[in-house]
């Protein structure tokens, strides 16, 4: 049983964000009625058009994998759960062994046997996997102005078959988007959660780093990017202090830290 006084306490670092879009935007919204579009757009409750959070934490997991890999830190491959820490049910003994760095163990989790090892990738443990929960928490990223003042804009497209590259018959649809070259505003938050405690020496905090150059790498959201919908910029980023020299430090290699292999 776990005891509520035996919880570590936690600390907090709360990173506000704003992205301004450049473009027209498209958030669809599934089943969303009260538009004449086939896709409309996504709002909350007040009408204000949204972000959601799962799409932010999403790609911002995607695009902080990425920067992990290349700079040769192991990274296991979600969204797979066998595929995770700490199972790696697709590594090899050999890969496997890549993950038994002392920034990798963490010591053991309240409530579980203390037996148990506890190897998660540095992806793992900000975003979090089924057996470790995540650090870092989203808000929707929430639009400025009132929607009296957005009009609607219908964008119409038609289905492409893929085989013979021409329009498909009946396929017509309609798009909602934002208005373009409007440069609406979208302000949400990112809430970052105390590191997990390692074994051995514990790493430097890597977390914020590693967030913010994600961010820099997500240059738009929502559908359509590729067609020029979404683009956006971030403000503030470059105000946020951050050690950005844990991107430079080499992965360590020295496996005493961990006990051998699970």
């Amino acid at each position: 049983m776990i005891a509520l006084s035996q919880l570590p306490s936690k600390t907090v670092q709360t990173i506000s964000l704003t992205a301004v879009i450049e473009t027209a935007l498209s958030v669809g919204a599934g089943g969303s009625s009260g538009s004449l579009a086939d896709k409309p757009i996504l709002k909350n409750g007040d009408g204000r058009l949204i972000i959601p959070a799962s799409q932010l934490k999403g790609r911002l997991r995607h695009e902080c994998e990425k920067l992990t890999r290349a700079l040769g830190w192991p990274t296991c491959e979600a969204p797979s759960p066998q595929n995770m820490c700490p199972q790696l049910a697709n590594k090899s003994e050999a890969e496997k062994r890549t993950f038994q760095i002392p920034p990798y163990q963490l010591k053991k989790l309240i409530g579980l046997p203390s037996s148990e090892s506890h190897r998660h990738c540095l992806i793992c443990q900000i975003f979090g996997n089924p057996s470790l929960p995540a650090r870092l928490q989203c808000s929707d990223l929430v639009c400025d102005r009132p929607e009296e003042d957005i009009p609607e804009v219908l964008r119409p497209g038609v289905s492409i078959n893929r085989r013979r590259k021409t329009a498909e018959d009946n396929k017509l649809f309609y798009l909602e988007t934002s208005p373009a070259n409007s440069a609406l505003r979208f302000s949400g938050v990112l809430q970052l959660d105390s590191a997990w405690q390692q074994e051995g020496d514990p790493e430097p905090n890597f977390a914020l780093p590693l967030i913010l150059a994600g961010l820099k790498q997500i240059y738009a959201l929502g559908g359509s990017k590729s067609a020029g919908l979404g683009w956006l910029h971030w403000e503030g980023l470059d105000s946020i202090e951050a050690d950005l020299s844990w991107l430079e430090r080499p992965v360590p290699t020295d496996l005493s830290a961990t006990g051998g292999e699970s």
